[in-house]
């Protein structure tokens, strides 16, 4: 899987031997290839870091990568905690399984929107069992809400969405606009392969924060905008935003606007998690950021993936996996439908996206254009059920040894080391929202 997830970044083959990744671990288990997932994603990233550096002019190196560590980083929201006391991540009581007249469906309702949306089509949980799971869910996505119909994999795969998914590579990765005359910062001595590199945060939930926090180990100075009509969740927050800062901007504010169009100017790096087209009227689709921003490397995600029926439909981790044969296939004896033994679609993009964004700037050190990439939760679904099925239950692994204490915030520290030294967050989460909109000076 590391030599595929590599070959879709584009890498020369020969860097993949620069990872050593031992012992050989399964602390995720399950009959899906998970451990190998998570040792393949952060594997990637860890290569990509290297090639940049070289291409910075620093030493190639080594990476080496502990798959216990792995793991554990795989559900690092699980761990995370504050002054001792678990953080509360988890699913809102209306986000589950529920069944359906002809099935099941599964309902995502953490962020209170989605939560409105939901009700305002079944008005209360005991009529879900009433309908139909293919047209409730077409009826919570019509209220802008998120949910999706449980099917088995021969069933995604004759959906158009399926089918769409189904032929397009693990991600894309393409060179784009004009040469740009801009270089990177000088990488300074003993640096990590991304200091001085400047990130636009614009992701939420699990995959896009996994991608930018990696990029903040790796040295990146990385800036979170969030817009201050949609709070995120408290419970979220501490994994998600570690080593970054934190600023609120309303892109439908003239004023914040123009600061937000003076930090696409200064980065290096965007990345944004909203759904394809959701952004196009701020201009920061990925050909429009091409024209005024030629020096910027962009990277996009999406659930549904950017072409067929479903590009435009909200989507998570859990909904792709119920929607994609995973929860199918992983169902009890009585047919209640399973789950990974983490959010493995939302993690391993995640740390594709920080591949992604590190091949990206090197395109653009050694080529003079910039690159866009383009990923989707359903993309990875596909790769991990066309993935061999692994052998034997999980093993259990203790956390602690990979968790770092931050002040009175304990997290999972970030996975891997270069040349044997181990990546560490560069700061505690910052207060949600309480950073100026701009770069480290």
């Amino acid at each position: 899987m590391l030599g595929a997830a590599w070959a879709a970044l584009g890498g020369a083959p020969e860097l993949a031997d620069r990872l050593t990744a031992g012992p050989a671990a399964r602390p995720l288990g399950g009959p899906f290839a998970v451990d190998e997932l998570a040792v393949a994603t952060i594997g990637a990233a860890l290569i990509a870091a290297l090639e940049l550096r070289a291409a910075r002019g620093g030493p190639l190196g080594t990476a080496t990568l502990d798959p216990r560590h792995a793991g554990v980083a795989f559900h690092s929201e699980r761990h995370a905690r504050r002054g001792g006391e678990p953080t509360g991540v988890g699913f809102a009581d209306l986000s589950r399984f529920w069944p359906t007249g002809d099935g099941c469906i599964r309902t995502h309702a953490n962020y209170p929107h989605h939560r409105r949306a939901l009700l305002s089509v079944i008005g209360e949980p005991a009529a879900i069992a009433r309908w139909s799971a293919v047209e409730l869910e077409d009826g919570i996505v019509a209220a802008g809400g998120a949910a999706a119909a449980v099917r088995d994999a021969a069933t995604w795969r004759a959906h158009p969405q399926g089918a769409a998914m189904a032929a397009l590579p693990l991600l894309d990765l393409t060179a784009a606009g004009e040469r740009t005359a801009r270089p990177l910062p000088e990488l300074p001595e003993d640096g990590l392969p991304a200091a001085g590199v400047r990130v636009l945060d614009l992701t939420r939930v699990i995959a896009g924060p996994v991608g930018t926090r990696m990029l903040a180990a790796l040295g990146a100075d990385v800036l979170r905008i969030d817009p201050p009509q949609l709070p995120e969740l408290e419970s979220q927050w501490l994994d998600a935003a570690v080593g970054k800062r934190s600023a609120l901007l309303d892109l439908r504010a003239y004023h914040d606007r123009a600061i937000f169009e003076r930090l696409l100017g200064e980065a290096d790096v965007v990345v944004h998690g909203y759904r394809p087209g959701a952004l196009a009227p701020f201009g920061l689709e990925p050909a429009a950021l091409a024209e005024r921003h030629p020096h910027l490397v962009s990277v996009t995600l999406s659930a549904w993936g950017h072409c067929g029926p479903w590009a435009h439909r909200r989507g998570f981790d859990s909904l792709v996996q119920a929607a994609s044969g995973i929860a199918a296939a992983l169902a009890a004896a009585d047919g209640t439908p399973g789950a990974l033994p983490a959010q493995a679609l939302d993690h391993g993009t995640g740390y594709l996206i920080a591949a992604a964004a590190l091949r990206g700037l090197t395109v653009r050190a050694t080529t003079g254009h910039a690159a866009h990439a383009r990923l989707a939760l359903a993309r990875t679904a596909d790769w991990l059920l066309c993935a061999p099925w692994a052998e034997g239950p999980a093993e259990p692994v203790d956390p602690e040894p990979y968790v770092a204490a931050l002040g009175d915030v304990q997290l999972v520290a970030p996975p891997g080391a270069l040349d044997g030294r181990p990546l560490a967050w560069p700061a505690p989460p910052p207060r949600y929202g309480a950073d100026r909109p701009a770069f480290a000076a």
